[in-house]
């Protein structure tokens, strides 16, 4: 069984897999003070940008037909990204 392995938490020791919490929670100001406070590199918040929109993707698309509340929270969380994106391109 050592040989089976699963990708799952491919990401620890990553500080870019805890960003989520920028674009789900935070927006505007308060995601800027929360990147200048953290002191991360541009290359660690594009990955925590990549991170969220993985998961957000996953969870749209779970949920698009049995919990369009969630969906449409997913839809949110990836219009952020992509804004972020645009903004810090």
């Amino acid at each position: 069984m050592g040989a089976v392995s699963g990708f799952g938490t491919s990401g620890v020791g990553d500080p870019a897999c805890d960003l989520a919490i920028a674009w789900t929670h935070f927006g505007g100001e308060s995601r800027d003070a929360f990147r200048a406070a953290l002191g991360l590199d541009d290359a660690t918040w594009a990955r925590g940008r990549e991170w969220t929109l993985w998961k957000a993707l996953i969870t749209s698309a779970e949920h698009i037909d049995t919990d369009p509340s969630q969906a449409g929270e997913a839809r949110r969380v990836i219009d952020e990204l992509l804004a972020d994106h645009r903004n810090n391109a």
